[in-house]
């Protein structure tokens, strides 16, 4: 059994949708992050679910490893081949395959990305609302169990998916879930499988959950004195029930980076970015019930974004934080580091985290979607100097530490990958090898993104 078999009798079967080209491999081979380059063998581009099936038969009588690929905006290592073998790019399998309007969800294949969806409902009155930022594939946001910006709202990937058909390790096909919105029939299969990044099979049709347009929309962005401020009124926010959007954080190094990438004027200070859905008459209760709050705790600077377009612009702006940190310190490379904790221990988490980067001799920007406690740093480090990478690691190392210390997560949505498999035996204790045991009863060959996510097999 040999890779070289496999891609033998997989060039058969997909022709030249089996890609051994340089460029393709080279594309395959990156990640958004610092992890090494690591190419795969071979790029398939399977065009539906029989042709998966098929190519993974072939990939299990072989041993061959399968990664799966979606817009590949994954940020800890899940869609790299660091074990070679086939990378699976799902973009041909990208349609909207069926819109239930009445019953507000939707059938779509992996490929298809958040936006290319939403622009496809745009005449129905209804939208997907999971915002993870990137424009990434829905297949690939179901298995990192991705959230976003407006999770505080509508909930994360997990509240989201509704059922999926998935291709097993043997090449076995499967429907979990159904188009019902609750059901107590047996394992929650659905559930399983979002969150697994590939480890226990290939998504090949999700099933998701519609919300309908808002009737008013009002995003605004105010400015703190300070960092604990800022963070105390969003606490006080989530406290008083009031049912926001999205409520987002940027610290002042991240003010003055958004300054720089669009010519604005923001005070460089730290800020709150938020966004009311609703009725006339509840988006204004939610806007006075708000502005009371924030003004308890120093807020200043006020700049209201009504019409559609300039809230495209406050978004769109926040959603490019990462590029526009990078463009900010040419040469630099990013660890991006994802904590969730209890809202309670925010402002804690924060502060300590700012503290810690500021006495170390690197540089990183705090921001996130911090109305359900979860916020990141990105960490610039020059990729030529190992001493800044054992730095920004060793930051990483001790925001994880101290979520969990918290009674947090290591990471809050962008999964586990290969970067924090040191925190997931901490945060799950056996339940780690619970994970490992189902990863060997559905993949007995290890062929399914090996080396993520679940202990390693001795």
């Amino acid at each position: 059994m040999t890779i070289a078999a496999a891609l033998e009798a997989l060039a058969q079967l997909l022709g030249q949708r089996l890609s051994r080209s340089k460029s393709d491999l080279d594309l395959h081979a990156a990640s958004e992050t610092y992890y090494p380059l690591a190419r795969p063998d071979a790029v398939a581009y399977p065009r539906d679910t029989a042709e998966v099936s098929a190519l993974v038969r072939i990939c299990a009588e072989h041993g061959c490893p399968i990664t799966g690929w979606g817009a590949g905006t994954s940020l800890e290592g899940q869609a790299q081949a660091f074990s070679g073998g086939v990378v699976v790019d799902f973009r041909e399998m990208d349609k909207v395959l069926e819109i239930n309007a009445e019953d507000m969800d939707v059938r779509v294949q992996p490929g298809c990305t958040r936006e290319a969806l939403n622009t496809e409902l745009r005449a129905t009155g209804l939208f997907f609302p999971v915002d993870p930022g990137a424009n990434a594939s829905l297949g690939g946001m179901a298995m990192t169990r991705a959230s976003g910006t407006t999770a505080v709202r509508y909930g994360t990937m997990r509240d989201n998916v509704l059922g999926l058909e998935v291709v097993l390790a043997d090449g076995r096909v499967i429907r979990t879930g159904t188009r019902a919105r609750k059901s107590s029939a047996g394992y929650d299969l659905t559930g399983l499988m979002v969150g697994s990044e590939g480890t226990l099979g290939l998504v090949t049709e999700l099933t998701l959950r519609l919300r309908g347009q808002p009737e008013a929309v009002t995003a605004a962005v105010c400015g703190f004195p300070d960092m604990h401020g800022a963070v105390a009124a969003v606490i006080d926010t989530i406290q008083m029930g009031v049912p926001m959007a999205r409520i987002e954080f940027v610290d002042a190094a991240m003010a003055g980076i958004f300054n720089a990438a669009s010519g604005g004027s923001m005070p460089e200070t730290p800020h709150l970015m938020v966004e009311f859905h609703g009725s006339e008459a509840g988006v204004r209760e939610q806007v006075e019930t708000f502005g009371a709050i924030v003004a308890d705790h120093g807020a200043t600077g006020f700049d209201w974004a009504e019409r559609p377009e300039d809230r495209t612009r406050l978004w769109e702006m926040r959603h490019r934080a990462h590029w526009s940190t990078l463009a900010s310190a040419p040469g630099k490379r990013a660890l991006v580091t994802d904590i969730c904790v209890p809202i309670s221990r925010l402002a804690e988490a924060v502060e300590e985290t700012a503290a810690d980067i500021a006495a170390s001799p690197v540089t990183g920007p705090i921001l996130g979607h911090v109305g359900d406690g979860n916020f990141h740093a990105i960490l610039l480090f020059d990729p030529d100097d190992g001493t800044e990478l054992d730095t920004v690691k060793a930051l990483s190392h001790r925001m994880a530490e101290r979520a969990l210390a918290m009674g947090g997560t290591c990471t809050g949505e962008h999964g586990i990958g290969i970067g924090k498999q040191a925190y997931i035996k901490a945060e799950h204790g056996e339940g780690w090898q619970v994970m490992g045991a189902l990863k060997a009863a559905l993949d007995p060959q290890n062929i399914l993104n090996p080396g993520k996510l679940v202990p390693p097999r001795n």
